[in-house]
């Protein structure tokens, strides 16, 4: 081969995009995803046998939520075993299993990782209450506020768990108080200790070696908090004069528990960890997805710095939680940019507009816009990430307080709960209209099915000629496109209801996508927007209750926008 074309190959092979650039990724909740066996919980099996149904919709990586033996008080996110799978989901063999699926049809699996916490059930944990040799502070204890009375020490400082009420809890047997930031049964690991360090970037490698495709990290800011004072003692945090109740987690502002410089750090170990992997055993790039519900400029520092390499994909929640209160055009167009402008060069924007820990799309945002926001989601230039079921616009699950098992909710009261449970939008996945919703065929299911399991459900919109489904595979298939694959972003705010934007290579095709979050139709020229489309313009796709269908050709000067309606055209020329 001359020294031309060996150079031209090189390049060629070093610009070659990984699976993950532009990718999708589809998170699954394990409990209510697919029951094998009839126990009314989800399954590693029942995974397996739907690994096909995910593939076609067009994902590139499916995301499991906590799999690991876990005592389920907060349903895996306290881990009592990084190296077991939790018995109801399974076993090895069956994980093994999966794999396997997954890679005879080409699809990648990521991991939920939870390194702030384990179970108080994890060995580890145990062997830290006996003070057990290099266990002993492997977790963050402290002796508490001794009293004059010689009685139980009072909690170290005012720090609130996210569960409400301290964060502390005492350990008869240690006689100290470790740090839960979460449920009192998740006790904080310590990160100061290198030992738990390494010992984390063990589970990392166990899990690389058996043929996973990378991690999502869970809770990111809270790994670390502020390192003690040099008598060992922890600073109170800032009181918030708008949120009185003590025992609440907005009372505080949380800058001694969230958001450490040393968090940062960590993650770009953990990458390391994923980039030697591939260097020693070759294949596709070992991913990482970090979650860390956080401002943006600290997002950013997830991505890396110019000497290290950090998180893949820094979960951008900005669309999820700056958008809920105010759903103008303005407001989302606005966030659109402010992160774009944000993400470093050589780095890919991610858009995420649900998951286990937030109302449903079609809920929150009202399932009229169902396909408007998976059209914006699926369009944007970057990584799109979808929670299972927001692909058919499942709803949200009314869980009455008897029946309510989210521990954030437990931990409140009758009252209140709704404000603060998760179960609603983790109830079982709408597969058919068959009993539990083809779910499982179980009596009971862990979770109440949706009533509106027999009308919206997959096998129903597979079979119908339109469908949100529809839509939902149309845009992942429309994402391969060169415009939008490797394309240009122009976009613009119409007016106070409509987002348009144009989508562009040169030498392909000119798509342009017209979003209305308003609830009036309006009339807009694209022409003079755009002067370099086509006087005609047809449609690739567009959400149910539209005026426009696939097919129709539109003069670019007189485009409908239809109320909470998205619609994506091509240009023709």
């Amino acid at each position: 081969m001359n020294r031309k074309r060996l150079k031209s190959l090189f390049l060629s092979l070093a610009t070659a995009k990984q699976w993950w650039e532009n990718g999708n990724f589809y998170q699954i909740y394990p409990r209510s995803y697919k029951d094998s066996n009839g126990d009314g919980v989800g399954d590693l099996n029942g995974i397996t046998q739907k690994l096909q149904y995910i593939k076609d919709l067009g994902i590139d990586g499916a995301w499991i939520s906590p799999i690991f033996k876990s005592p389920m008080v907060d349903f895996g996110y306290d881990t009592a075993d990084y190296y077991q799978i939790h018995y109801e989901y399974g076993t090895m063999e069956d994980m093994e299993n999966l794999l396997k699926k997954a890679k005879e049809i080409g699809l990648k699996i990521i991991l939920d990782f939870v390194p702030n916490h384990t179970s108080d059930q994890h060995e580890w944990f145990k062997k830290s209450v006996l003070k057990e040799g290099d266990y002993t502070d492997f977790y963050v204890w402290h002796d508490g506020i001794k009293k004059d009375d010689n009685s139980q020490p009072d909690p170290p400082n005012n720090w609130v768990s996210v569960f409400r009420y301290p964060a502390w809890k005492w350990n008869e047997q240690r006689k100290q108080y470790y740090l839960h930031q979460f449920a009192a049964q998740q006790p904080d690991l310590n990160y100061r200790n290198p030992k738990v360090v390494e010992a984390m970037k063990n589970v990392l490698r166990f899990w690389l070696s058996k043929g996973v495709s990378g991690f999502r990290v869970d809770a990111v800011p809270f790994m670390f908090e502020v390192a003690p004072f040099s008598n060992g003692s922890y600073p109170d945090e800032p009181v918030n004069p708008d949120c009185p109740d003590k025992d609440d987690y907005c009372h505080t502002f949380h800058i001694y528990t969230n958001d450490q410089p040393e968090t940062y750090d960590m993650i770009y170990q953990w990458r390391q960890i994923l980039d030697e992997f591939r260097t020693e055993n070759g294949g596709d790039d070992r991913v990482m997805l970090t979650e860390a519900y956080t401002n943006l400029t600290n997002i950013i520092k997830f991505y890396g710095n110019e000497t290290r390499n950090g998180s893949h994909v820094p979960f951008n929640f900005d669309l999820l939680t700056e958008t809920i209160t105010d759903q103008t055009a303005a407001n989302f167009h606005t966030h659109i940019h402010k992160f774009l402008d944000l993400v470093p060069k050589h780095q890919y924007a991610n858009w995420v507009l649900g998951n286990h820990d937030n109302n449903r799309v079609a809920s929150r945002y009202g399932k009229n816009r169902a396909d408007l926001l998976n059209i914006l989601l699926q369009t944007l230039p970057g990584i799109a990430v979808t929670y299972n079921g927001e692909e058919i616009a499942m709803t949200d699950v009314f869980i009455p307080w008897n029946e309510t098992v989210d521990p954030q909710a437990c931990n409140t009261n009758p009252d209140v709960f709704q404000s603060f449970s998760r179960d609603p939008a983790r109830t079982p996945f709408q597969w058919d209209a068959s009993t539990n919703a083809g779910f499982s065929t179980a009596r009971k299911t862990w979770l109440p099915v949706s009533a509106d399991y027999k009308t919206n459900n997959v096998l129903m919109q597979q079979h119908a000629p339109i469908s949100h489904l529809h839509i939902f595979k149309k845009l992942l298939k429309l994402r391969d496109e060169p415009s939008f694959d490797q394309g240009t972003f122009e976009s613009q705010l119409v007016n106070s209801d409509v987002i348009v934007y144009k989508r562009e290579l040169t030498g392909s095709d000119i798509y342009v996508v017209v979003l209305n979050f308003g609830t009036t139709s309006h009339q807009i020229d694209l022409k003079s927007i755009y002067s370099g489309i086509g006087s005609k313009l047809e449609v690739i796709t567009t959400s149910l209750q539209s005026g426009y269908k696939d097919g129709d050709l539109i003069q670019g000067t007189n485009v409908t926008a239809y109320p909470e309606v998205g619609t994506v055209f091509v240009s023709i020329k």
